[in-house]
C-alpha cells in the first residue's frame, strides 16, 4: 500500500514548479499541497496530481471557505484542472476513459 504522506522532496518539487505561490490566487502565505484526484479515490502523490494552494484556497476547495465569495469549490476544481492541464498538455487528461481510478 502506498503511503498517503507526500515526501519532502516531492513537496519541494511541487512548490518550486509552482513558483512558491498559490496556483489560483498567486498568494504566498500558508502554502499547502492539494491532490487534484483525492487520495481516497485513488489519487497519487505524483506531480501530475499535485498543486500548490494557499491555506485559504485549499480550505475553500474542500468546502470550508475562510471568507464569503461567489466562487464555488467546483469553480476552484475547474481552475486547478485547467492549471494542471496547461502544464502537462497534451498528455494530462484525468477525464479520458480509463484515466480515473474509478472507471
Amino acid at each position: 500500500m502506498m503511503s498517503s504522506r507526500i515526501d519532502n522532496a516531492t513537496r519541494k518539487k511541487i512548490y518550486a514548479r509552482d513558483g512558491w505561490r498559490c496556483a489560483l490566487c498567486d498568494g504566498t502565505n500558508g502554502l499547502q499541497i492539494h491532490h487534484y484526484i483525492k487520495r481516497s479515490l485513488g489519487g497519487t502523490n505524483t506531480p501530475h496530481n499535485l498543486v500548490t494552494l494557499c491555506s485559504a484556497c485549499h480550505s475553500h476547495v474542500h468546502g470550508f471557505p475562510l471568507y464569503e465569495t461567489y466562487i464555488t469549490p467546483e469553480d476552484i476544481e475547474q481552475a486547478i484542472c485547467e492549471y494542471l492541464s496547461d502544464m502537462y498538455a497534451p498528455n494530462w487528461n484525468p477525464y479520458r476513459k480509463g484515466a480515473h481510478p474509478l472507471e
